[in-house]
């Protein structure tokens, strides 16, 4: 048999731009209640462009909330409704100034499950050909062409500490056969 909660009452203790904030009470499965704080987000779509020479494309940006500049994959933020599919198409582009004939869809992630219901969607993209870079005004990244196997290095150094770009580099590398 599953387990599960069931959320007996919620409520919203702050509704911003990315996320909101509910603090729910919850029946257990022994018939107890507890609480939980949740944090909603509309989740994300990431892209993995890989050119046919086996080089990845990834971008490094500053983060505020963990204070450093990291490697990732293109990403953005879903807005309500919107399809990650398209979504990862779009950052494709405004990030990475790229369109691609082909993508592999890696699955999807939960970044944080104890608190946090955002789902980030990975994909793969070959066929890669230029467009027009378009970085939102308030972003600022340099993107990085590196072979695979050196980014693969870099997770296992402990260079790359983003979880979806972990997971996109290490899962299209088993699938490829690479790692």
């Amino acid at each position: 048999m599953p387990h599960t909660e069931t959320m007996l009452e919620s409520k919203e203790i702050f509704a911003g731009r990315v996320i909101r904030v509910t603090y729910d009470t919850v029946r257990l499965e022994n018939g107890n209640t507890s609480t939980r704080e949740v944090v909603h987000h509309h989740g994300g779509a990431c892209i993995l462009p890989v050119d046919e020479a086996g080089n990845v494309y990834l971008v490094r940006q500053f983060r505020y909330a963990i204070g450093e500049e990291i490697w990732e994959l293109p990403a953005g933020k879903l807005e309500a409704g919107e399809d990650p599919f398209e979504a990862a198409r779009r950052e494709l582009g405004e990030e990475c100034g790229l369109t691609a004939d082909h993508f592999t869809d890696l699955g999807v992630v939960y970044p944080t499950v104890g608190y946090d219901s955002e789902r980030i969607y990975i994909w793969a993209a070959t066929g890669l050909h230029p467009a027009a870079q378009h970085l939102d005004e308030d972003e600022f990244l340099d993107v990085v062409k590196m072979p695979l196997e050196k980014a693969l290095a870099l997770v296992l150094d402990g260079t790359i500490r983003d979880s979806k770009t972990q997971v996109g580099l290490m899962k299209y590398a088993l699938l490829r056969g690479k790692a």
